[in-house]
């Protein structure tokens, strides 16, 4: 009796003990984000409209983006804008593009004559123009610049935009900014090409196709008057101004960000006078659209960067 009483108590205190132990408390390991790397980075386009003398203002443009440090990784151009950015596009910083571009004088692209006018197809040849991107470019092939680069130009024939983005830097130039009327028609790679401003003065499909994620476009062609039209070459700028201006309206819609340089829509097409001026007006409308360009580079920034993983 004894020695069950004795096994009895020994298990009650045994029971006892076993409800009062404290439960067992596994630490958890902390959660460690491990960063994923540098954010991306948008492929950024600039797209320049033509406007002959006009596009001095794509130089005061370029200048206000490389001083706010936004990079450019794709540089396409209809007319003019094929010219400025080919030779930003060669050296790919706005000081060399600035010495360069100043230095541009309409007898340097014009090389009208009697002769050409009267059995040609157009008022001057363009072989000045040719020879002097030959001279102040160094670069010789498209695909051997700096910057990706790609000019826009017209089939005469068929009314198709032809993208030149391989080969003669300085033939794509002349083809691209052939005025109809103005200069002749350039032959190159098996077509007859004209400016690329008859189809598409501001390219921002091109520049999209080419893989750009962001697009800022400049657009030169604004305000159409001109009151002063006495002659046969008046007619046919001011019929080219007027056709520029009107295929840009649905293209620049498309632009990420759009720069319209205020002040110069009564620089006349050949009027190589006012530079400084409408140089400044690119660097005004540049910082003016600064905020936006900054906004859109950080939307898409944020809209692509992947959060950072759990480390276990």
């Amino acid at each position: 009796m004894r020695l069950i009483h004795s096994l009895v108590i020994a298990s009650l205190t045994l029971l006892s003990a076993c409800q009062t132990a404290p439960p067992v408390i596994v630490p958890q390991r902390p959660v460690v984000q491990v960063p994923q790397g540098p954010p991306p980075k948008p492929k950024i386009a600039l797209v320049l409209g033509g406007g002959a003398a006009r596009g001095f203002a794509h130089v005061g443009v370029i200048r206000a983006l490389e001083q706010e440090k936004i990079p450019i990784d794709l540089v396409v151009g209809t007319s003019v804008g094929s010219l400025i950015g080919a030779i930003y596009a060669a050296d790919r910083q706005s000081f060399e593009l600035e010495w360069t571009a100043f230095q541009l004088e309409k007898e340097d692209l014009f090389d009208f004559g009697v002769t050409t006018a009267v059995t040609g197809m157009g008022f001057a040849k363009g072989d000045k123009l040719e020879a002097w991107v030959k001279s102040h470019i160094k670069t010789t092939n498209i695909e051997n610049l700096k910057i990706p680069f790609a000019a826009v130009a017209t089939d005469l024939n068929w009314g198709y935009k032809v993208v030149l983005d391989k080969g003669s830097l300085a033939r794509a130039i002349r083809a691209s900014a052939a005025i109809p009327g103005v200069f002749q028609p350039v032959k190159h790679e098996g077509k007859i090409l004209v400016d690329g401003g008859v189809v598409d003065n501001i390219p921002i499909s091109v520049a999209k196709a080419k893989g750009a994620d962001i697009v800022i476009a400049v657009d030169i062609s604004a305000n159409v008057a001109n009151t002063n039209i006495t002659n046969l070459l008046d007619v046919t700028l001011q019929a080219t101004n007027i056709m520029f201006a009107l295929n840009v309206e649905q293209s620049k819609k498309n632009a990420d960000v759009l720069i319209a340089p205020a002040g110069i829509g009564d620089v006349a097409m050949l009027d190589f006078t006012q530079k400084k001026r409408c140089m400044q007006a690119g660097i005004e409308a540049t910082q003016k659209a600064m905020p936006a360009i900054h906004k859109v580079i950080e939307a898409w920034v944020a809209a692509h960067s992947q959060p950072a993983a759990p480390a276990h």
